[in-house]
């Protein structure tokens, strides 16, 4: 899905026209991006969280002349799903899980 094709389901399940959908939607991503570059930590019970993590400096290859490069350290975006997500995404888990409660 696109941020296009999100604009116009938000457009359509609120109510608003597209140019208020799309400020919504582009106001909650900047909360979440300024609530990360402030080292915060952002949780959507039922969803998922999104946290940054540190990535130490390496050395890598480039492909084109197979020459070492320093890549240096950096800080990258981390998303963990939510159980509830995770389980509408992978039903059979959910109930295999569900069966070994039983059986237990």
């Amino acid at each position: 899905m696109k941020r296009v094709e999100l604009v116009a389901q938000v457009a359509a399940k609120t109510g608003l026209n597209k140019r208020e959908s799309a400020a919504v939607v582009e106001w909650f991503l900047r909360c979440i991006v300024e609530a990360l570059q402030a080292g915060d930590k952002v949780e959507l019970r039922g969803f998922g969280s999104f946290r940054c993590r540190p990535r130490p400096p390496r050395r890598g290859r480039n492909p084109r002349t197979t020459e070492a490069v320093e890549v240096p350290a950096k800080t990258v975006p981390h998303f963990k799903t939510g159980k509830p997500l995770h389980e509408r995404l992978n039903p059979e888990l959910a109930q295999a899980a569900d069966l070994a409660e039983v059986a237990s």
